[in-house]
């Protein structure tokens, strides 16, 4: 009775870990005990479930104490913005004008030189019905290049096109008819960062845009050729090094400018026909002191192997170092005045070649828009 007794106790204990000890008790008194008490297997699931049951406490002291911390962080996560997978970015479609005027280009170049029996050539660009009664290559185009691309509505254009064209004569050449503009309507679709294009007419001859006459330039004074001027003797001597390869470039330009000469070079000599600049006009007979700057806009003559001369003009900075000029700027475009405005010129002839379409008027309307 008394073995029973003891057997149990454990088992009204409020916590395992008192019958983990009496059981640890029992181990060194009844080691003795017959084989069918052992077979039983209750000193084992004893102290099993005791080690379960003081896992399972200890756990739940764990959440107890960190549950402050899970809110906070449930909090953060409820707050902050859900995240989604990463999202491709958009493709970067093209300006619309370009396909539109590139187009047009291939249009009217594919129209000039259709003829009778090759109207087919034109199916690419135009669905309607076209019927040509001239001889195929009776016109010829040269170069073609876009003016002006103007969207009349959504996806709705109007593209102006200057041709050089080239016309065929009877006796079996060719004769350059000069430059000649036409205005082709052009529809255009797109989906998915691709477009479609359309012309819905044939091509419409027009007139050259109106030219322009620019406006002042930022040079006031003139030097001439400049002899005496210890600025026009750097500006002469940098260009003779820049597209002549006479001389190193690093000893006519200021500390930290890297300009490279024009290679392979293209001219055996240059000569300087007209210098102008934006300073005084007794500020060319000396260099002033470190630090004072000058624009200059130099005409030069430049000859080739060949002995071919071609003019050029170069618009140069200058800043005055240790008593000298250098060039510390070989500027992009030369410097305009002061509120200084191209302004029209209705009466001008039309450019004579494509290059026009570099010209202050290559973006003006053609005259009847």
């Amino acid at each position: 009775m008394k073995r029973s007794r003891r057997k149990a106790q454990p088992e009204q204990q409020d916590w395992p870990e008192d019958a983990v000890a009496d059981t640890g008790e029992k181990a060194d008194t009844d080691q003795g005990d017959t084989g069918a008490e052992q077979s039983t297997g209750w000193k084992t699931s004893t102290a099993g479930l005791a080690g379960v049951t003081r896992l399972a406490r200890a756990g739940t002291w764990v959440l107890i104490a960190s549950g402050p911390l899970i809110g906070v962080m449930a909090l953060l996560g409820s707050s902050a913005p859900a995240q989604s997978a990463a999202k491709a970015a958009p493709a970067v479609k093209a300006g619309a004008s370009t396909g539109a005027a590139g187009f047009a280009q291939l249009f009217v170049g594919a129209y000039l030189e259709s003829g009778e029996g090759t109207e087919k050539n034109l199916a690419p660009y135009y669905s309607g019905s076209v019927s040509l009664t001239h001889p195929t290559g009776t016109r010829s185009a040269l170069r073609t290049q876009a003016m002006d691309a103007r969207e009349v509505s959504p996806g709705y254009w109007s593209v102006t096109i200057a041709v050089n064209v080239a016309a065929k004569s009877k006796k079996g050449g060719y004769t350059d008819a000069g430059v000649q503009y036409f205005r082709v309507a052009v529809q255009s679709t797109g989906a998915d960062g691709s477009s479609a294009y359309t012309a819905v007419s044939l091509p419409a001859q027009v007139a050259a845009p109106a030219a322009l006459k620019p406006g002042d330039l930022g040079y006031p004074t003139s030097r001439g050729t400049g002899s005496s001027d210890p600025a026009s003797d750097t500006a002469a001597s940098f260009l003779k090094a820049y597209v002549a390869g006479q001389g190193e470039l690093d000893r006519y330009t200021s500390p930290g400018v890297r300009l490279s000469p024009v290679v392979p070079t293209p001219y055996t000599s240059i000569k300087l026909t007209s210098v102008q600049d934006n300073s005084e006009d007794d500020a060319g007979t000396k260099v002033p002191g470190d630090g004072v700057r000058r624009r200059l806009l130099v005409s030069v003559d430049a000859t080739d192997a060949d002995g071919n001369t071609f003019p050029l003009t170069y618009a140069l900075g200058l800043t005055a170092r240790a008593g000298r000029w250098e060039v510390s700027s070989l500027d992009d475009a030369p410097a305009t005045a002061a509120a200084s405005t191209p302004s029209n010129a209705p009466h001008s002839p039309a450019p004579s070649a494509p290059a026009a379409s570099s010209t202050p008027g290559s973006s003006a309307a053609p005259s009847g828009s």
